[in-house]
């Protein structure tokens, strides 16, 4: 089996779209035997990393997942004892953990929907639920003496998804560049009153953060959720939302420069929109840009296999090195959280029960969302699969250039190169 081949497997790919990618890339970059370099690094990192583990290359499956769920209770529960084992229930000690984090990754400023704007959307279309919640008869009321920035939160877990996309989203439509402005992000923990009406939410998603990419917001729901693994889990969120706002805060204001189509681009991007065509073979190659998780909703979604980015995939990169650099600044540095360094694109297969190869992903989390299924043999593996797809690429460009396609074709869906 050729590098190209084993690459191609662990994708779920087209042997022939590696093939191609590896003459064309190599002819473009100057760059040869890539494939192999990116090979030959797994391998290595995966031979490492189980020497750290203390199993045998030859080790099951399974024998290897549950080392690796293993070692990221151990890494949590260090990080728990680390923070002053805060409790999840609780907004004074979420709004702890935040502040930690928060100086792990340092301000950040945005281009972001104006408070008085978003005010306006909320008086236009009053959140119903919301207001018989918090017990209010008018709009104006609950706008005076409830905070903005809770109100819209809110709406994620309370009103229902038809009304928000059907109804209150509808309101973007008619946007202008003038609607945002320059600000700080807001990152916060919600009061405990939001705990009951939003545990539903919380349960459906298996998290209790979430973000607002139009206001700039992200926020923790003081909910527990009783699972090994949750602070580091909650902790590499939060990470990557402080990537995931910019990326987005960044977009919004690029298309601000082109008033005739703000609103529908920012709509959008909010929507999360995935072109959903096939593109025509040509002696270069196409590239995807996409933007979501597809192999949430369906893993056998055409888009998965075809050549892509995933900017996803890019927060996740940047929020695993947060999340070393987060052990490096707690208990006077003895968090030592390095074993997960560098591993988001690592995997390899290894043989179940019943000697059939399973694949088995070492990105961090992959294997920290793995405890969401309390140890069912129910194996994350897209932040994985879709961290390769990126590595192939930065490996014949950089991670800038990388940054940079999927800032520039987001809204295209595709790039030719």
């Amino acid at each position: 089996m050729t590098a190209a081949e084993k690459i191609a497997r662990i994708l779920r790919a087209d042997k022939s779209s590696l093939n191609k990618i590896e003459r064309h890339f190599s002819l473009l970059a100057g760059k040869k035997a890539i494939m192999e370099k990116i090979v030959q690094d797994n391998d290595d990192m995966v031979k490492n990393h189980l020497l750290k583990l203390g199993v045998s290359g030859d080790a099951s499956a399974k024998d290897v997942y549950d080392a690796l769920i293993s070692k990221i209770e151990a890494d949590d529960n260090l990080v728990y004892e680390a923070l002053g084992r805060p409790r999840f229930t609780e907004q004074g000690d979420c709004t702890r953990v935040l502040n930690v984090v928060k100086k792990v990754a340092g301000e950040g400023r945005g281009f972001f929907l104006r408070k008085e704007r978003a005010m306006e959307f909320v008086r236009n279309q009053p959140p119903l639920e919301v207001m018989k919640y918090l017990n209010y008869a008018s709009v104006d009321e609950m706008l005076q003496k409830e905070d903005l920035f809770e109100i819209y939160s809110a709406l994620r877990f309370v009103e229902g998804s038809e009304w928000l996309n059907n109804i209150f989203f509808k309101q973007y439509e008619n946007l202008i560049p003038d609607d945002f402005e320059e600000r700080e992000i807001e990152v916060r923990a919600l009061p405990e009153k939001w705990s009951k009406i939003a545990a539903v939410f919380v349960t459906k998603k298996k998290h209790n953060i979430s973000h607002l990419k139009e206001l700039g917001m992200i926020f923790v729901i003081p909910i527990s959720l009783e699972i090994s693994g949750e602070l580091l889990r909650m902790i590499s969120l939060i990470f990557h939302y402080f990537h995931e706002v910019p990326f987005y805060s960044d977009l919004f204001r690029k298309n601000a420069e082109f008033p005739e189509t703000f609103a529908e681009n920012v709509v959008s991007l909010l929507r999360g929109d995935v072109i959903d065509r096939r593109l025509p073979e040509s002696e270069k190659t196409f590239w995807l840009v996409v933007q979501r998780y597809l192999a949430k909703d369906d893993e056998n979604d055409w888009r998965l296999f075809a050549p892509h980015i995933n900017p996803e995939a890019i927060h996740w990169t940047k929020a695993g090195e947060d999340v070393l650099r987060l052990g490096e600044t707690l208990n006077g540095g003895k968090v030592d959280l390095s074993f997960w360094a560098g591993l988001d694109w690592v995997g390899d297969y290894f043989k179940d029960e019943l000697g059939n190869d399973t694949l088995v992903s070492f990105n961090l989390v992959d294997t920290v969302m793995s405890l969401v299924k309390e140890k069912e043999m129910v194996k994350y593996l897209y932040h994985h699969e879709e961290a390769l797809w990126n590595k192939v690429f930065t490996e014949y460009f950089s991670f800038d250039e990388l940054e940079k396609f999927a800032k520039d074709y987001l809204l295209q869906g595709y790039f030719e190169i």
